[in-house]
């Protein structure tokens, strides 16, 4: 993985605790999948959460209707968090910009990571975090890795 910036623990907590609504691109409507349980442990939290995935628009997750694209997202938005390859990161940052005014944050999961688009977001006035999972970063800062799933088993040292 190329040299990705690291915000501070601290960076990191404001952006979660300023956050309200977060579209989330790429959102699975499978339970076993990343994108759905980090969404529903997201909005679980609190947050408003806006599923984005044209193979599912129409539907409802996580108490909201999923949409095709985020053309369709009709409220202010924090925060864009993307599950999607890093190489199909900058034409959804260009749209989100397009269509978002109240964007703060853009958000990269866990193995994504667009420098270009992260400095295209950062010259539109956004907060950028790549390569990190914000569901993993709000259970690590705010206390609770060990009660949501993650990090949960014990590791026997007689095994």
């Amino acid at each position: 993985m190329t040299d990705v910036p690291r915000h501070s623990d601290a960076e990191i907590r404001d952006l979660l605790k300023s956050t309200k609504t977060i579209a989330v691109v790429g959102v699975s409507a499978n339970p076993v999948r990343p994108s759905y349980y980090v969404a529903r442990y997201l909005s679980l939290k609190g947050y408003k959460v806006i599923p984005v995935n044209p193979g599912h628009a129409g539907e409802t997750l996580f108490g909201s209707r999923v949409v095709g694209s985020l053309e369709e997202i009709e409220e202010p938005v924090d925060m864009l968090d993307i599950f999607r390859r890093s190489e199909a990161v900058p034409p959804i940052v260009e749209t989100a910009l397009g269509v978002l005014p109240d964007l703060k944050t853009v958000w990269m999961q866990i193995g994504v990571v667009n420098h270009e688009a992260a400095e295209r977001a950062r010259d539109a006035g956004c907060e950028v975090v790549m390569d990190r999972c914000p569901k993993i970063e709000h259970q690590r800062l705010f206390g609770e890795l060990r009660k949501a799933g993650f990090a949960t088993g014990v590791i026997s040292s007689k095994l």
